[in-house]
């Protein structure tokens, strides 16, 4: 019996001392931590489309600005185009558009018997951009091709009556600057300025009438960009 008991009490002993020495040991799992990945870094990098409008006036050029008068108007269209982030702060891109414009003056002269208008009826531009982004704000500037449509229409009384229009495709340059804020990974909104430079052309050639029309005009544009 008192074999018995004194196995007993060795036996709990020895059996308490393991888990004890068990409970020591490291553990096979994973340790818990409370650690959690940092969410990504926004990037411009990627394609966007987007909507565009806004407010023009400027002056036709070559002595025309004297014939049709000072032009203003609203314009608007779509916007597309590409971002690189090269560095944390500097993206570079590449950005067209196409508007329809109403950019434009009628003027009257009725001393000398002379009715006149002109009119920027469309804005095509394709720039490269540089800006410098603090996170999801992005300045930048841009400069790069402009091209449009510009039509002239003129009723002369001075001696035989004469009534013409004309209306031709001009090139220049654009040049401009502006502020994108990213509201979320895939929208931004922005503003800028833009002037533009279209070129001259010849109208009514071989007439009194004879003049040539090109138009500068500064712009205020807003605009809304899908990122994909």
């Amino acid at each position: 019996m008192k074999k018995s008991l004194f196995a007993s009490v060795g036996l709990a002993v020895l059996a308490f001392t393991g888990a004890a020495v068990a409970a020591d040991l490291p553990s096979r799992r994973a340790p818990q931590s409370d650690y959690y990945a940092p969410p990504p870094m926004f990037t411009w990098t990627g394609f966007y489309l987007g909507l565009n409008a806004g407010y023009g006036w400027g002056a036709f050029t070559n002595g025309s600005n004297q014939v049709f008068g000072a032009p203003s108007g609203f314009e608007g269209g779509v916007t597309g185009g590409f971002n690189w982030q090269a560095t944390q702060n500097i993206v570079l891109g590449l950005e067209g558009d196409l508007d329809l414009s109403n950019i434009s003056n009628s003027n009257q002269l009725p001393f000398f018997r002379f009715n006149g208008d002109g009119k920027q009826s469309s804005l095509a531009t394709i720039r490269p951009r540089i800006g410098y982004s603090a996170d999801r704000a992005l300045i930048y500037l841009t400069g790069g091709l402009a091209m449009g449509s510009v039509s002239a229409n003129i009723n002369d009384w001075r001696s035989l009556p004469f009534f013409s229009s004309m209306s031709s495709f001009q090139t220049g340059f654009a040049v401009g600057a502006g502020l994108e804020y990213a509201f979320t990974d895939h929208l931004s909104a922005k503003a800028e300025y833009l002037f533009t430079s279209l070129g001259s052309k010849d109208a009514f050639a071989g007439t009194p009438d004879w003049m040539s029309v090109g138009i500068n005009t500064s712009q205020v544009r807003a605009g809304l960009n899908y990122h994909f």
